[in-house]
């Protein structure tokens, strides 16, 4: 009996010694201070400008650190070792996954944009040029961790194979101390898994809501860029924070929009539609109509492209030669966000602005819309777009049927006879593409949308005609010449509806989609020439050109005014005659009568121009917001003296611009174009009814 009594006593010092020997919660330590290495390494690969890692950003990540994890606390350990391995796992994917697409995209990943994972592996080139050494060091430990949980998990499993014997009367009689030592341990478990959860609330929401009471003022509820709320939130309380916005909007319907903000919403409507509808009484308004259209949206074309030469060779000859016999808008802005390429189809063809995060396409593509193919062809249009790619690539096969497109001209029907980066050459994509044009009945609509500068810029050595000097294999090099070549490919395209009689009958208009992802300011200054000032880089990166020819070649001229993609579908619908006054658009018709004495604009012609993050302009001023959000952190600059001046005259345009942004929204995430389109028939029936009266 004393013998049992003297085991039971040693045992027991034997296990409090094991257990004083090795600190209570040192894994959890580890797992913090590995992932705070990783998130300010993080910070400093995308080394956003005013926004390097502080007190603040770290006390924030680990308030948020605590709310992931403070409930491990409350697993044994094995469970808590192979629990915090799986989500070091997990966040070290996401942040390296952010760090690419931020390299690619200046933002974040966002919930919207995982709904487009399945283009991650299309973008498998682009992806490949964007990686770097340094970057494994945010998964550098993983493949170690998870040997770490394979070997726990086997070892727990082999231990509940071992059958256990029957209890020694020794073990009887200190089954009375194991059973008070567990409930002990699950007691310090719980308040200690407590006090880590009070821990991080107070830290992630106190620092959070201190932020939302002085410099982040405002921020949650107008935010127009990721990277805003990642410098209040950090990289994790990012996603955390996007994910309740995500289900609030789509889940929870907690931000169902009110009776009161409908009506405000379909009255800014009305009134940009009215502003339409003056203009529908220039005579510019049907001066061609009945003609056909072919609109091309142009991959990574780029302003700063028209009318430059290096080393005595023309970039874009042939579209230098366009220009002169079109209306060509030297200042026009692309106006995407994350959703690029397809946010340039929504936004020129339906005369809205993109979503902040993700992309119409695919969020909304079951919504109603009234854009240019629909209102072609509701007015005895063919109408057809032609892309050689995937038809799901960007949700396109969904989204163009609710467009209205009578046809859709995909990957599948052509033949790759002239294989260039993603898929088709852009010669060969124009001459089957008019092959099938040619054929359509008139009039007729075609929307072409090229693929050969995409980046990163593949274009083969034979197509590559350009003699780049210094430039010769950089990022710039490669994009001078896939440019080069896409000029040749439009050459010959205009050169074929020359020849078989298309031109005296077809608007032709052609403008970029978006910037070509170049970051390298020393390549662009190499081109150009000459060093470029903030406002300048600002420009080069958001302006692509617009041109648009006509039949007989008036209105040719080029116009400095400030326009932007939401111009192109009603600028198009004015000259054929159709009227866009009840349709749910923003933009504006950029050519008129008024407006035909080029490089002589007066002041009352200039429009604002509203970019998706945020910044403006009207041709006097420049708008560039801060990171932070904040209106008075940003800058105002003065475009004619490129220079910053007071913010004064960019604030007073501030809440237009804001207004702009937010209704578009409100049109888009809450489908409210079904209801200011019934209030517009039924509007439409009763004039007809006093008509007849």
């Amino acid at each position: 009996m004393h013998q049992n009594r003297r085991k039971i006593l040693t045992n027991s010092f034997q296990a409090a010694a094991r257990w004083g020997r090795r600190p209570y919660g040192a894994e959890l330590l580890l797992f913090f201070g590995v992932l705070l290495l990783k998130l300010y390494a993080f910070d400093l690969f995308i080394a956003v400008p005013n926004m390097k890692m502080n007190v603040y950003d770290v006390t924030i990540a680990i308030g948020t650190l605590a709310l992931c994890s403070f409930w491990t606390l409350l697993l044994p350990l094995r469970g808590r070792l192979i629990t915090l391995i799986a989500m070091n796992t997990l966040f070290s994917a996401i942040l390296y996954a952010d760090l690419i697409y931020y390299r690619y995209f200046e933002d974040l990943i966002s919930v919207p944009v995982l709904l487009q994972a399945g283009q991650v592996e299309a973008l498998g080139g682009s992806i490949a040029t964007l990686l770097e050494a340094k970057d494994f060091v945010l998964l550098a430990d993983i493949p170690l961790l998870l040997g770490c949980a394979c070997v726990l998990a086997w070892k727990r499993r082999a231990a509940q194979t071992v059958a256990m014997p029957a209890a020694t009367n020794a073990e009887a009689a200190l089954f009375p101390l194991i059973k008070r030592s567990s409930w002990r341990t699950k007691a310090r478990r719980l308040l200690l898994s407590l006090a880590l959860l009070m821990m991080g609330l107070m830290l992630t929401f106190g620092g959070i809501h201190d932020a939302k009471r002085t410099w982040a003022k405002g921020l949650f509820e107008s935010n127009w860029w990721n990277l805003s709320l990642y410098n209040v939130t950090g990289a994790l309380g990012f996603h955390g924070y996007d994910l309740y916005r995500y289900a609030a909007l789509h889940w929870l319907n907690a931000e169902a929009v009110s009776a009161e903000t409908t009506s405000k919403v379909l009255a800014w409507t009305k009134e940009s539609g009215q502003s339409r509808a003056k203009q529908e009484q220039d005579l510019s308004f049907g001066a061609y109509k009945g003609s056909n259209v072919i609109l091309v949206q142009a991959e990574a074309f780029q302003n700063f492209m028209i009318g430059k030469s290096f080393n005595g060779q023309e970039i874009t000859p042939n579209v230098n030669k366009l220009v002169k016999s079109s209306a060509y808008f030297s200042s026009f802005f692309h106006q995407t966000a994350q959703g690029r390429t397809s946010d340039a189809d929504f936004v020129s063809n339906c005369s809205l602005q993109p979503l902040a995060s993700g992309s119409v396409f695919i969020q909304y593509a079951g919504n109603e819309f009234q854009c240019l193919p629909q209102t072609l062809h509701n007015n005895g249009y063919y109408t057809s777009v032609f892309h050689a790619y995937e038809g799901s690539f960007w949700n396109r096969n969904t989204m163009y049927a609710n467009m209205k497109y009578d046809a859709f001209v995909s990957k599948k029907q052509y033949e790759l006879d002239e294989p260039i980066g993603w898929s088709l050459g852009d010669k060969s994509f124009f001459r089957q593409s008019l092959d099938r044009i040619a054929e359509q009945p008139q009039p007729f609509h075609s929307f072409l949308i090229t693929l050969s500068s995409h980046h990163p810029y593949q274009i083969p050595a034979a197509d590559q005609k350009l003699s780049l000097g210094e430039l010769e294999g950089t990022m710039m090099g490669d994009y001078l010449q896939a440019i080069h070549y896409v000029d040749e490919a439009l050459g010959e395209l205009v050169e074929r509806l020359q020849k078989e009689g298309l031109w005296e009958h077809t608007i032709f208009a052609m403008y970029g989609d978006h910037d070509n992802s170049i970051s390298d300011w020393s390549l662009f200054e190499a081109f150009l020439g000459k060093p470029l000032k903030e406002l300048e880089r600002e420009q080069i990166v958001k302006q692509v050109p617009f041109l648009v020819h006509l039949p007989d070649d008036r209105y040719a001229g080029t116009y400095a005014s400030p326009s932007g993609q939401l111009d192109v579908a009603p600028t198009l619908l004015h000259l054929l005659g159709i009227s866009s006054s009840e349709l749910a658009m923003i933009g504006t018709p950029l050519i008129t009568d008024s407006m035909s004495q080029p490089q002589q604009q007066n002041q009352q012609n200039r429009k604002l121009v509203v970019l998706r993050n945020g910044a403006f302009t009207n041709g006097d001023v420049y708008y560039i917001p801060s990171a932070d959000g904040i209106a008075e952190h940003g800058k105002c600059w003065n475009v004619a003296e490129q220079s910053p001046g007071e913010l004064a005259p960019c604030l007073s345009l501030r809440a237009a611009a804001q207004t702009e942004l937010s209704m578009s929204d409100l049109l888009v995430i809450h489908n409210l174009i079904p209801e200011l389109y019934a209030e517009s028939m039924v509007r439409a029936g009763s004039i007809q009814m006093v008509a007849q009266k």
